[in-house]
């Protein structure tokens, strides 16, 4: 027997009409890297980056490959060695085989100030911190060096004292070669010989260095005034366009039935649009030739020296990055990591709203979060970066490229180009983002590396 009184919900449901959402993707993030750089319209596909003249340079690290359970130096990287960049590879791989394998605690002093430099240590694994007593007695600390890194090359090859100390900051492993090994092969290379009494006499320029211009200034009387030019490099850096692409399918009868109120082939273009832009995001921070994670000079990276972002790592960045830094740019969970050691040391970081939304900063520069920004190791010891940027063409900074006007632009720079109707009634439409990213200058980007963000305190 019915007791209802009147017409159920259930049924009534089937008279209403329902309020639909467009489609949601949890994949969409505000990709504020796309958002706050400054773009550069390219005219021709092509960006060049003129620059005044600089020495050679490589990325100062000297790699490594694991073979049977043991480490062994790349041969070929041992060019970063100012005195070796022009060795020929025989002499290269002799030298390599001659570094072997040294395992090492947490805390252990690798090096003392003032000992002999008998040996040059290239960092496999594991973190070392440089230090040096001050001129009035303090320990100050030079440097965090990690993973490729070496010292003390100069000290090596001079046969001088250790300038400073090295203690480890976590476990690890490194490659060691005597001096006597360099020795060996300077006797049988006339060449390397030549190449090392250049270095000793003070001759080869700092790599990454410019080439200078001669002035003279607070001179009085007459003097001769020297003569100078601005040299320039004879083969800059050119950016061409990169790309997200793919092809975007839609039955007819999708199209044509199913199409109110919401436009079926729109919605589905605009998700391949937000998941291009999502990719275009990606390879802009990551891809091996041009990702800014990638591309930034060995001068300014910056290792981590406990692990966790503190705010002594980031003001490590912005003294790189001093002129005009414009934001930062980290993983949520390097944000995050970051708040609770400000949080710490009692100094909060700052909430200011940009792009409309509350973000972090620091000294006044803004942390933009992106999951972009992966990580690398495994499990618990994986780590992170953050990057620091200064950008815009006229601050000699980072500036996004892509081109003037492409066929069939949906929005800038990205094209949905209809390819036709196949047989079986299916419409296809190319979907293509172009993009680049250009350093205009090495300064303009830094990096702190190996952050960790497992660490958490206990404050009560």
């Amino acid at each position: 027997m019915n007791d209802r009184l009147s017409l159920g919900p259930d049924a009534a449901r089937q008279l209403a009409t329902a309020t639909k959402t467009s489609p949601q993707m949890r994949g969409i993030t505000p990709r504020y890297l796309l958002r706050a750089l400054p773009w550069v319209d390219v005219e021709s596909g092509v960006y060049r980056v003129n620059r005044r003249r600089t020495f050679v340079l490589g990325d100062d690290l000297i790699s490594s490959y694991s073979e049977d359970g043991t480490h062994h130096i790349v041969p070929e990287d041992l060019r970063e060695v100012p005195y070796l960049r022009d060795a020929d590879e025989a002499l290269l791989a002799e030298l390599a085989a001659a570094f072997t394998e040294v395992t090492f605690e947490s805390g252990q002093l690798l090096a003392s100030e003032g000992d002999a430099s008998d040996q040059i240590w290239v960092l496999v694994e594991g973190r070392a911190e440089k230090r040096v007593t001050g001129r009035y007695g303090e320990d100050a600390l030079l440097e965090v060096i990690g993973d490729g890194q070496f010292f003390d090359l100069d000290a090596w090859t001079r046969a001088e004292p250790m300038p400073y100390r090295v203690k480890a900051l976590t476990p690890g492993v490194a490659l060691c070669a005597d001096r006597s090994a360099l020795a060996g092969l300077t006797t049988r290379s006339e060449d390397l010989q030549t190449a090392l009494d250049s270095y000793l006499a003070g001759d080869t320029p700092v790599p990454g260095s410019e080439v200078p211009v001669d002035l003279t200034a607070g001179h009085v009387g007459e003097p001769d005034l020297p003569g100078t030019f601005v040299d320039y490099e004879d083969t800059p850096r050119e950016y061409h366009m990169s790309l997200a692409q793919t092809v975007l399918r839609v039955h007819t009868r999708v199209a044509d039935l199913y199409n109110g109120p919401i436009d079926q082939t729109r919605a589905q273009a605009n998700l391949t649009i937000q998941a291009l832009r999502e990719r275009q995001e990606s390879s802009m921070l990551n891809h091996p030739e041009f990702g800014l994670l990638n591309t930034v000079a060995p001068g300014q990276r910056v290792q981590s020296r406990t692990g966790s972002p503190t705010p002594d790592d980031l003001d490590e960045l912005l003294a790189k990055v001093w002129k005009q830094p414009g934001f930062f740019i980290a993983h949520p969970r390097a944000i995050a990591a970051f708040g609770r050691e400000c949080t710490r040391r009692g100094v909060p970081p700052v909430t200011d709203s940009r792009f409309g939304s509350p973000l972090l900063t620091w000294r006044g520069v803004p942390l933009l979060p992106s999951d972009k920004v992966g990580f690398t190791g495994h499990n618990g010891a994986s780590t992170t970066s953050i990057l620091l940027m200064r950008v815009g063409e006229a601050e000699q900074g980072v500036v996004g490229l892509r081109p003037t006007k492409v066929q069939d632009e949906v929005e800038p720079a990205l094209s949905m180009r209809n390819m036709g109707v196949d047989q079986k009634g299916i419409t296809s439409y190319l979907m293509t983002a172009y993009f680049n990213t250009a350093v205009l200058v090495e300064d303009a980007t830094a990096v702190l590396r190996n952050v960790e963000v497992h660490n958490y305190h206990d404050y009560s």
